[in-house]
């Protein structure tokens, strides 16, 4: 008898442990295969050269940017529009983990969890980006006819959320790919997105995220007046110089004039490092954006034991702050909402259920609009960008030992043209109004006469 049990409780425990494996199992293959299934090894999709297997992707307005031929990828036709989307179509090897021939590789396929990849077989699982390879390619002609060879422009649209251009320097032809030594400073980086993976110092347009935090903590912001002799001592032998000495000035003129004294007066006399937190992570610093599946770089803010000085070089846009270009964009997008709330960016045409980055009070969004909208009418000039109704905020970005960045992030007010657009431009030097600005209102004007 005593047997008999015995051999009933090891029979117990091997059932046991067979449910728990087969369960471990049923795990691993529903979190995993999706994985397992999109490796190189996989005949039915990959080739020596790289994915062969997968449909049809197309930008919004129908335009082929990749499809298979006779067994092999080939890519529009245009080769401008080749080098301005390389970084959204991606390559069919998957080095540009971003692109959408590898973030996006179970939808081209046809892969699903039920059917695995048999389903390939019956119909075209094509998929239409948001993305728009004209207005793509003027992006990538405004930066390069400039002489700019690293940065990036985006294009977003803060009504329906989808991304309309991702254009990153450097880039090449897909079609006729040069030899890349990554370790040349022309190829830095090449096969990152920067506007989905980038992280800059944000220079003056944190003054944005710094004005937002005044206008949430100090009651008189707008009514106080601010005196800039070019610099601004915070304590003795520590100051922050400004670019000109602007003399007496509203805190609304000092946003327009992106006075470096005034900013720094407040982030270090009335802002304390606890608020400037809370401000920038309420505008989602801190966090990451999650674009279909590509998870964006995580803008970082931290005035974690600062100082006064500190404090005033954050409330600039220097110190430790970094930004993703694609966070920055949603950002405008929430402020020209009115609402404080933006749709999630998307790169997929149709996307049902993309969600909401909620950021800030629609108070303040609002009150930030009319600043951003002031900041062209009242100094940036609306002749710089005709028709436009433009907002923004421009941005000069030190860094050490190199050529500073310059940066420009703004949207037009425009119901008919509700878009928001960034561009960063990489060790370029001099200021983002004479460098960003022309940029952003060649692309803006091209979108105009595409969507209006």
């Amino acid at each position: 008898m005593n047997r008999i049990f015995k051999r009933t409780k090891w029979m117990y425990f091997l059932a046991i442990l067979f449910l728990v494996g087969l369960t471990i199992l049923a795990i691993l293959f529903g979190t995993h295969a999706r994985k397992w299934v999109m490796q190189p090894y996989n005949k039915h999709i990959y080739s020596s050269s790289g994915l062969v297997g997968g449909s049809t992707l197309y930008d919004r307005n129908g335009d082929v940017l990749v499809e298979t031929v006779d067994g092999q990828r080939k890519y529009n036709k245009n080769a401008t529009v080749r080098k301005a989307t390389l970084h959204v179509v991606g390559d069919a090897e998957g080095y540009i983990s971003t692109g959408a021939q590898t973030a996006f590789a179970s939808q081209l396929t046809g892969y699903d969890l039920i059917n695995g990849l048999y389903s390939m077989k019956q119909k075209p699982h094509d998929l239409t980006l948001t993305i728009d390879g004209g207005l793509s390619a003027t992006a990538y002609r405004a930066m390069t006819e400039k002489g700019y060879d690293k940065g990036c422009v985006g294009v977003y649209n803060y009504k329906t959320g989808e991304i309309l251009a991702a254009v990153s320097l450097p880039t090449y032809d897909i079609e006729n790919k040069p030899a890349i030594d990554t370790s040349k400073d022309r190829w830095d980086a090449v096969y990152m997105n920067r506007f989905f993976k980038g992280k800059y110092t944000p220079g003056s347009t944190f003054k944005v995220i710094t004005s937002a935090c005044a206008l949430e903590n100090i009651d008189n912001i707008m009514n106080q007046s601010f005196n800039c002799n070019g610099a601004y001592t915070v304590v003795r032998g520590s100051q922050v110089k400004c670019t000109a000495s602007h003399g007496r000035l509203s805190f609304r003129s000092a946003l327009n004039h992106s006075c470096n004294s005034a900013f720094a007066a407040i982030a270090s006399a009335q802002l304390t490092n606890d608020q400037l937190t809370a401000t920038a992570e309420e505008f989602g610093f801190n966090d990451t954006i999650d674009v279909n599946g590509i998870e964006c770089a995580k803008s970082y803010f931290s005035l974690e034991d600062a100082y006064a000085i500190d404090r005033a070089w954050c409330g600039i846009g220097q110190y430790e702050t970094l930004v993703c270009p694609c966070h920055e964009i949603a950002i405008m997008g929430a402020i020209a909402n009115k609402t404080g709330s933006t749709p999630n960016p998307t790169l997929i045409m149709k996307t049902v259920n993309i969600g909401t980055l909620s950021y800030v009070s629609s108070d303040i969004a609002t009150q930030l609009d009319d600043l951003l909208r002031s900041n062209v009418t009242n100094y940036y000039s609306d002749s710089k960008f005709p028709n436009l109704k433009m907002c923004g905020k421009t941005g000069t970005a030190q860094v050490s030992g190199k050529e500073p960045h310059t940066l420009f992030a703004g949207y037009s007010q425009r119901d008919d043209l509700p878009l928001a657009i960034v561009v960063v431009l990489e060790n370029s030097g001099g200021y983002g109004l004479t460098n960003c600005i022309p940029i952003a209102n060649a692309v803006m004007q091209d979108a105009l006469d595409r969507y209006t």
